[in-house]
């Protein structure tokens, strides 16, 4: 029987996107926040503001999003198993797609990583069409280029309709 070796994960910097619309949201996302900066493997860099912004889907209550860049040591599958526990902390139950959420926690990027599983896509598929995701990556990362579009995320925000999203 062949041993396989230990591979560990490099040191590499991660870009969250957080969302809540069900209970106390504010008070969900920041014991959100504390619980990934909490976790081993995980350290919480900065946040950006919160924005209030209208849900995309089915008729449901607005948002409450930020975003997180966190330095991690684990590999991206290692992230969002951590990801999906969290939410699931939370009270987080999939009954519909893009309906209404406890807690919603999203890998937006991992450094410069290209990723397309059936599981995990790297970049987050949908990132750059969403001002509720750009709008507060944009405050605390402006110059982080998606590396799919080669595009700093200042670039990309003033790509996207921003109207529904409102700084708190």
């Amino acid at each position: 029987m062949q041993s396989t070796p230990c591979v560990s994960a490099k040191r590499a910097r991660s870009a969250l996107a957080l969302g809540s619309n069900l209970g106390d949201s504010r008070a969900i996302l920041e014991a959100a926040l504390k619980t990934l900066d909490n976790t081993p493997g995980i350290t919480l860099q900065t946040t950006s503001s919160w924005y209030q912004t209208a849900p995309v889907g089915p008729p449901q209550p607005d948002y409450l999003n930020a975003c997180a860049l966190v330095q991690v040591e684990l590999t991206p599958q290692e992230l969002l198993e951590n990801i999906l526990n969290i939410e699931a902390e939370f009270g987080r139950v999939r009954h519909e797609r893009w309906g209404s959420r406890t807690l919603d926690i999203d890998i937006l990027l991992f450094d410069d990583v290209i990723l397309d599983t059936p599981v995990l896509q790297l970049p987050h598929p949908r990132m750059t069409e969403r001002g509720f995701v750009l709008v507060p990556l944009a405050e605390i990362a402006p110059d982080w280029v998606e590396p799919v579009s080669k595009k700093a995320i200042a670039q990309l925000v003033q790509a996207v309709d921003c109207s529904g999203v409102r700084r708190l």
